[in-house]
């Protein structure tokens, strides 16, 4: 697949380059995206939930009445579950979410995730893109240039840029990564994928395998 390259201005350069049909032709696998957007969403997870069972509550552990000829249920301990501010039976506990997926498996959905993109024309890509100042409005005048200010954009850099990532933090729409970090959920989640020529190629070293 050709695509024309633009400047930071939104103007073609007159460059074109083709995006490779083994990153971005290839025939998607939802099942491997559905995979790996799992995983990146149980990662995020911190699993450090807790409630308190009746063991880790304070309170008195006299017995509150005679066990039998009272008419009602036996009840040892004011901390049972049983009672307003006792202990919660089977209540969450810090656990670990996160699992694990073979290489090959996230390359796939990766692969297939850019290739949805590249189906539906919400590729654009860049000669390269750097700032002299850390500015949020050279972000806002890169997004209006290439008239995606509205839409969720994924800017995808061949290395990290200090200038250009500090630049787009502030606008909640806007997220910059390293294509050596791209992960599926971040190409779905975003309407518009931004690359640049050396990203492109960086892409395809990683994931034309």
């Amino acid at each position: 697949m050709e695509v024309k390259v633009l400047n930071l201005s939104g103007k073609e350069t007159g460059a074109k380059v083709q995006l490779p049909e083994t990153v971005f032709g290839v025939t998607p696998n939802d099942h491997a995206i559905y995979l790996d957007v799992k995983l990146y969403l149980a990662n995020q997870r911190q699993g450090t939930h807790k409630s308190k069972q009746r063991n880790e509550i304070a309170g008195s552990t006299r017995k509150l009445h005679k066990q039998k000829g009272t008419g009602g249920a036996r009840a040892g301990s004011i901390k049972s579950p049983l009672f307003n501010g006792g202990g919660r039976v089977f209540g969450p506990q810090p656990r670990d979410y996160s699992f694990k997926l073979n290489k090959k498996l996230k390359q796939v959905a990766r692969k297939s995730a850019l290739s949805y993109k590249a189906q539906e024309n919400n590729v654009l890509v860049l000669d390269a893109v750097n700032f002299d100042s850390i500015k949020t409005k050279n972000y806002v005048a890169l997004v209006n240039a290439l008239n995606v200010a509205d839409e969720k954009t994924l800017l995808v850099l061949p290395d990290y840029n200090n200038n250009v990532y500090l630049s787009s933090r502030n606008l909640k729409k806007a997220k910059v990564v390293v294509a050596s970090d791209l992960n599926t959920y971040d190409v779905l989640n975003a309407t518009k994928l931004l690359l640049t020529t050396d990203s492109v190629k960086t892409l395809e070293e990683a994931l034309a395998k």
